[in-house]
């Protein structure tokens, strides 16, 4: 997810808003009868020496209306911890309160349920459910911050029940063309398992290249900052509206 496309709309021709790359989420929404599919080539991440990769994590979005959009995420194939499987499918609506095209002040309401369709290499185990709220704010001369709270009823570490999870994302963007955008995030969350209390805490760089205004390319690497963190994720991907 990403604070590129606050980058992207100084031009009109440049409204495409994916959600990727990145730790946050833009409060732009995708137009009345536009689908978004937003796919990450490959997802890898090193967390002392059990690694985890995700292939073709797809994020599919479709504009409702103007303000308000239908969101399906499914991961086709991850290998974890010598396993491998499919990721469970996550449900969401995108409802914009301020500005869908992210443009100025922007704010939306994003709910989600996430079902428990994946196997044990990647899969959560059971029913999970949340709400994210993003905000952005063009700051002027091609700069822009983004700022997302989540909320989370997760699942436990076990794969039954669920407990809760709090986080949220800072991050600055900045415009370094009309097609080329870049973006410093720093995201914490605490998670409140039964098994242990735990704080991740990333520090994120992403690229986003616009390749039409239609197509981005993107990518963009995370480090860990505390033990209770991943050491590091990487990520490539592609977004393409229609």
């Amino acid at each position: 997810m990403s604070l590129l496309i606050a980058l992207a709309l100084a031009a009109a021709a440049r409204d495409y808003c994916p959600e990727r790359p990145g730790l946050g989420t833009p409060a732009c929404t995708i137009e009345a009868g536009h689908l978004s599919v937003e796919t990450s080539v490959a997802d890898w991440t090193i967390d002392r020496g059990a690694d985890t990769v995700l292939i073709g994590d797809t994020l599919l979005r479709l504009g409702l209306s103007n303000r308000l959009e239908a969101q399906l995420g499914w991961t086709p194939l991850g290998f974890s911890g010598g396993r491998s499987g499919v990721g469970d499918v996550t449900l969401a609506l995108k409802a914009n309160l301020r500005n869908p095209d992210g443009s100025g002040f922007s704010a939306a309401l994003l709910p989600f349920v996430t079902a428990p369709a994946g196997g044990g290499a990647i899969g959560a185990g059971d029913w999970a459910a949340g709400l994210v709220v993003p905000v952005g704010v063009d700051l002027g001369h091609g700069l822009s911050l983004q700022l997302t709270g989540e909320v989370d009823a997760a699942v436990d570490q076990d794969r039954h029940g669920r407990h809760a999870a709090v986080g949220g994302v800072i991050g600055l963007g900045a415009e370094l063309s009309d097609a080329v955008a870049t973006a410093i995030e720093i995201g914490a969350t605490r998670d409140d398992d039964p098994a242990g209390t735990t704080t991740e805490t990333l520090a994120s760089l992403s690229l986003g290249w616009l390749v039409s205004d239609d197509f981005q390319l993107d990518a963009g690497v995370a480090a860990g900052l505390n033990h209770d963190s991943p050491d590091l994720q990487l990520s490539i991907g592609v977004s393409r509206r229609f």
